[in-house]
């Protein structure tokens, strides 16, 4: 068996056949291009930003170990040709740049995601810097200790972006967040994208919306000195891109596989590529069925990786199992801010040909009268006529964000906003007001349902 790439989705998915079956009975060879294995990439900006104090921290087990547990792991080397019909893969060893064919019964695909990277004047300048791996990370450690300078340029305001924001932040930079969308955090709706923009401007962090980039500008010295948009420049000693990610399946597209029309490999919820009986993909180069509108979508998140990657082991190890599909939950924060989504945006349901209704709340992440208590924003949405659930949105203060797994619950249970209503969740004034915000919106939900069917 051959594993391409190897984490989150790969290594999970060798460990897990591993688990299943012994040496003797199944060869387990993995090819990773970078230097390290299983470590978490959405800890780069909280070790950047100094919480995280060392590298090997985010390393949950490296080369080493798993080659202890047979597993033959290949990092530094590249494949470069998946050979279907012949059930072989080409490898470059990226030390010495030999090549070799290694020979496979059964093959998970597994190389994640690109980031988005713009052909613009100067991207490539010192000074610009991604956060995808943690040589990345490294890369703008060693340029943040060396830059005299105080000015960072974030490109992009999306998860990456804002947590760079914060990471730059607390080393003491004075950031300027630059996107092409009306509000950053895309992923939500723009009125609640507002309240991040608003938060981040109180933080000290200048966010310009509404603003692509046209190129990266460069000094004499040719590292970077600015950011330029049609209308203004920003000036930066240190550029960071978080304009988001792409499959990466080049490989696959050039074997003929089925991609998707985000470019993802399609596969069956075994997570099998289609058409392919001795092939499996999962992580971030895969689609994944949206539970809510029905339709696939490409989401970029270590908790699918991770998933797939038990559902591929198991399946590879003579088991059976399935990814039923996602509802698109997702959190993260800027300092104490804490911004969280699941299920459909107002232009998702829109084009899932959806009709909906909204609910916006107000509330506090306790007990309003218990020290402490801060302010959290709730946003709902449920179909006009049946009052499912389709989404929520929570932007607030220490306590908010993980108030969404409660809608991601309901969503994947199908439940309506009336049957939320009379969930019986945990209380008590440190945690929570008597009636819990998301229950509130819940509330409000369903009298917007029952008055739009009036």
């Amino acid at each position: 068996m051959d594993y391409i790439a190897a984490h989150p989705a790969g290594l999970s998915a060798a460990s897990q056949a591993r688990r299943m079956r012994d040496p003797n009975d199944l060869e387990i060879v993995a090819f990773e291009r970078g230097r390290f294995s299983s470590y978490s990439a959405c800890g780069i900006p909280y070790w950047v930003g100094g919480e995280v104090a060392e590298r090997d921290e985010l390393i949950a087990r490296t080369p080493e170990e798993h080659r202890a547990r047979a597993i033959d792991l290949r990092t530094r080397t590249e494949v470069m040709e998946i050979d279907v019909p012949g059930q072989r893969v080409l490898a470059r060893d990226l030390t010495d740049g030999t090549e070799s064919w290694t020979g496979f019964d059964k093959l998970v695909i597994a190389t994640g995601a690109r980031p988005v990277r713009p052909p613009l004047p100067g991207i490539d300048a010192p000074g610009v810097h991604g956060v995808q791996t943690l040589d990345d990370g490294q890369a703008l450690l060693d340029t943040l200790a060396g830059t005299r300078g105080r000015r960072a340029v974030v490109v992009g305001a999306g998860y990456i972006g804002v947590e760079m924001a914060e990471a730059l932040l607390k080393r003491g930079y004075e950031v300027t967040v630059v996107h092409s969308d009306e509000q950053p955090m895309a992923t939500l709706d723009p009125d609640m994208g507002r309240l991040v923009h608003e938060a981040m401007d109180g933080l000290g962090i200048t966010t310009v919306g509404g603003a692509p980039v046209t190129k990266i500008l460069t000094g004499q010295d040719g590292r970077v000195r600015a950011v330029a948009t049609e209308d203004a420049e920003y000036p930066a000693d240190v550029v960071v891109l978080g304009i988001g990610v792409r499959p990466e399946t080049a490989l696959a597209r050039a074997a003929g596989l089925p991609l998707g029309a985000y470019g993802g490999l399609l596969t069956d919820r075994a997570m099998r590529v289609r058409g392919h009986e001795n092939i499996w993909a999962g992580g971030d180069c895969v689609e994944v069925l949206d539970l809510v509108s029905g339709a696939n979508r490409h989401l970029a998140l270590g908790t699918h990786a991770n998933k797939h990657g038990q559902i591929i082991g198991t399946n590879a190890g003579g088991g059976y199992a399935t990814f039923p599909g996602v509802v698109g939950t997702a959190v993260s924060k800027v300092c104490d801010l804490e911004i969280a989504r699941t299920g459909l945006r107002e232009k998702d349901a829109r084009r899932a040909g959806l009709q909906f209704v909204t609910a916006t709340i107000e509330s506090t992440n306790s007990a309003g009268y218990y020290p402490g208590a801060a302010l959290m924003t709730v946003k709902m949405l449920a179909e006009r006529r049946t009052g499912r659930l389709l989404g929520v949105q929570i932007v607030g203060r220490e306590g908010s964000g993980k108030r969404v797994d409660i809608a991601a619950v309901a969503l994947t249970a199908g439940m309506t906003v009336e049957r939320m209503t009379t969930l019986d969740l945990g209380y008590a004034p440190p945690f929570s007001p008597v009636w819990d915000p998301v229950l509130v919106a819940a509330r409000k939900a369903t009298t917007a349902v029952r008055a739009a069917g009036m």
